[in-house]
């Protein structure tokens, strides 16, 4: 759950670039930078702003994420009708033991198909019977822009939990400080920034196969 207030993040960022007036970066540009900073954390931490749903099952096998959707975190079961849990599975394993599975209809989805190159799109096996066949997932949704109308009053909280506060009030720097970028010292610090931005968040070269289901295989 998020504590943090947006206007003071803000403060933290004029009082570390000795700008408290706002002569060299106003408050709205400092805002600006703080919702990039919630959208890149969620570009590489797709677990930062998870939504937990029912989701209405389309009568076919390929589903569509909603359009706020970033990717798919994970389908855990059958909401309703509830019929149990929805398992991930490799698709070489359907094509192979089920070939016509992208038209098989039943009354319980069994499996679900996810390609993290194709993030707002998985396949799901049997196809719901019904219309309103529901399940529940997990998806990662991109940050909402965070508008202020009157910074002397405001009292919003980042949308993000409050401990990727220190990453976003790194990468707020981070874009402050590519502001003069003739400035040797000021590139420098803002590299120093990012790369605090990075370590703070744990990036990994493979974050799409850290952050993809493990494919299981069909009971026999």
């Amino acid at each position: 759950m998020a504590t943090v207030r947006v206007i003071d993040l803000i403060d933290r960022a004029e009082s570390l670039l000795q700008d408290t007036t706002n002569v060299r970066w106003g408050q709205q540009e400092l805002l600006d930078h703080l919702n990039d900073a919630q959208r890149e954390i969620v570009l590489f931490r797709p677990d930062a702003n998870p939504v937990n749903e029912a989701f209405t099952l389309a009568q076919t096998s390929k589903q569509t994420l909603p359009s706020a959707a970033l990717r798919l975190i994970d389908v855990y079961k059958n909401a309703s009708p509830n019929t149990g849990p929805i398992t991930n599975i490799d698709r070489k394993v359907l094509d192979d033991q089920v070939s016509d599975w992208h038209v098989s209809t039943g009354t319980s989805v069994q499996h679900y198909v996810y390609d993290p190159l194709d993030p707002k799109t998985f396949y799901v096996y049997p196809i719901p019977a019904a219309a309103s066949y529901t399940a529940m997932i997990v998806y990662s949704s991109s940050p909402a822009n965070i508008t202020i109308a009157n910074f002397a009053s405001t009292t919003t909280v980042i949308t993000l939990d409050d401990v990727y506060a220190n990453a976003i009030l790194d990468y707020m720097l981070y874009r402050a400080y590519l502001k003069d970028t003739e400035y040797a010292g000021d590139m420098n610090r803002a590299g120093l920034h990012h790369q605090s931005f990075q370590n703070s968040l744990g990036i990994k070269a493979q974050v799409d196969q850290g952050s993809a289901p493990i494919p299981s295989t069909p009971a026999q």
